[in-house]
């Protein structure tokens, strides 16, 4: 508690102690997080977050869970992003260039900023996987976007109004679905999980988990893993 740090929370200013994360800052000064608030380790993309250093002119995206408060941080947070989602059924649709020209247009008029990869919580080539999903190259936008949390701040950025994570879902579904070799061994054991072989296993498995939860943990952390 010997060093305290002012921060700037929605514009109103908060000592909080220094070592927090953004998410433990708000908390600490008794905000009530009901929204923006997930997983709480940088997976989900619940707490996507902008902010700017007190005199700096840079503006900042993060994720409020994994980043640490400085002395003069204005911050915001972004519990929701209107990104634009449309609707499709990957049954119908294939991997070619035209789907993405007819469902998300608007990637064609990316003007190169970058802000989008400057912007990026996870620290992706956003502007790349674009690239990729303008050429139909769907196998490498999936590659690139990969760790996206789908948290919007990249969007928030972008002058020409792309939703990003959603052109990336695209393009990983397509490359999922179409592109990617059947995995064998994984519809083998989806095949022998419907037909019930490891039905008393999973109700072992569901018994334990209401019962003793560090029990569940530590047969996790000791399974077998095959080859």
């Amino acid at each position: 508690m010997d060093n305290m740090l002012n921060v700037y929370l929605f514009g109103k200013k908060y000592e909080v102690p220094a070592g927090l994360t953004i998410m433990t800052a708000m908390e600490y000064a008794g905000y009530d997080l009901v929204r923006g608030c997930g997983c709480r380790n940088g997976f989900c993309g619940a707490c996507a977050t902008i902010y700017r250093i007190k005199g700096e002119i840079e503006l900042h995206g993060c994720l409020a869970c994994q980043t640490e408060i400085q002395e003069g941080m204005y911050i915001a947070t972004l519990p929701f992003f209107p990104l634009e989602k449309r609707i499709y059924n990957i049954e119908e649709i294939k991997p070619t260039q035209q789907i993405m020209m007819q469902l998300y247009p608007e990637i064609y008029s990316c003007i190169g900023c970058n802000a989008c990869t400057k912007a990026c919580t996870q620290e992706l080539n956003v502007m790349q996987y674009i690239a990729y999903a303008q050429r139909g190259e769907y196998d490498k936008c999936a590659e690139e976007s990969f760790d996206c949390v789908m948290c919007g701040v990249c969007s928030s950025r972008c002058p020409a109004g792309i939703s990003h994570p959603q052109v990336a879902m695209l393009a990983r579904r397509l490359n999922g679905k179409y592109i990617e070799p059947e995995c064998g061994h994984l519809s083998d054991r989806v095949k022998e999980v419907n037909e019930g072989i490891f039905d008393k296993e999973i109700e072992e498995l569901m018994t334990k988990a209401v019962d003793n939860i560090e029990e569940i943990k530590d047969m996790y952390n000791h399974r077998e893993i095959e080859k």
